[in-house]
This record gives structure tokens, sequence and C-alpha cells, in this order.
């Protein structure tokens, strides 16, 4: 069996357009053919299913994200819940300060309720007016 040369993966409207053109072969197929596959050491093709299915949904131009990802990378996206940790500290990760744009020092009030933490963003005029506030332990 000839070896095909790997092709750079396709996007957008050639991606759509090649996908159409193979409407007869199976998913896996079709992601191969559009250069959604990488070839191990041992010379056996892998065919990366998550990407090709993500090019396609961005090809057709839905986005499922609020805001793309700043850094292009992939990784773990917000579940929008978190737990206590063992030393009792909440933290809310960087997906989440990304996705609002926070920057280190950007300082919050904390409100509590009966079942509820209400974290609210100081504006830089309220910062001016505020006097610090003391660490109780």
């Amino acid at each position: 069996m000839a070896k095909q040369k790997k092709i750079d993966p396709l996007v957008g409207e050639d991606l759509l357009k090649h996908v159409k053109e193979l409407e007869s072969l199976s998913k896996e197929e079709k992601a191969k053919k559009c250069g959604y596959y990488t070839v191990t050491k041992n010379g056996i093709e892998r065919v990366n299913m998550m990407k090709f299915l993500n090019a396609l949904i961005d090809a057709e131009g839905i986005q499922l994200d609020s805001a793309p990802s700043a850094n292009g990378r992939g990784g773990r996206s917000a579940s929008y819940r978190i737990s206590v940790q063992s030393n009792g500290n909440l933290l809310i990760g960087s997906a989440y300060t990304k996705q609002m744009n926070l920057l280190p020092g950007d300082e919050f009030i904390i409100t509590l309720g009966k079942k509820h933490i209400r974290l609210r963003q100081v504006d830089s005029e309220e910062k001016d007016g505020m006097e610090p506030m003391e660490a109780t332990a």
C-alpha cells in the first residue's frame, strides 16, 4: 500500500468543500484525508477526530465559547463549579480570570450571603476612596 503524503490540516472553506467531496467516506477517513492525523514512531496513523470536529465547527462559524481563548492553547475549560480545598480555600482558576481580562492586583469586594459568596470588582474610582482593609486571623 502506497503511503499518502501528509498534508497540512485543511481549515475554513477549503475544509468544508473537501468534506462535501468526501461524503461517501466514514468520518475517520474524512478527517484523515483532510489532514487530521498523526503518524506514530511505529508508522501507525492516528486520526485526531477532536481537532477535525473543532475545525469543522469553526469553519461553519459556530461559536461555542462566549469568548475565544486568549492564549490559543487547549486545556481545561471553565466548568463554573469549584470545591473548597482541604485547607479551606476556594480557588478561582485562570480560565475565569482570563475570560474577565483580570490582571494581577485587581481587587474585589467580598459579600457573604446565607448560601452564596459575591465578588464585585473594585473600580479605580472606588480604590482611591477606600481605606486599606485589615487582615483577620
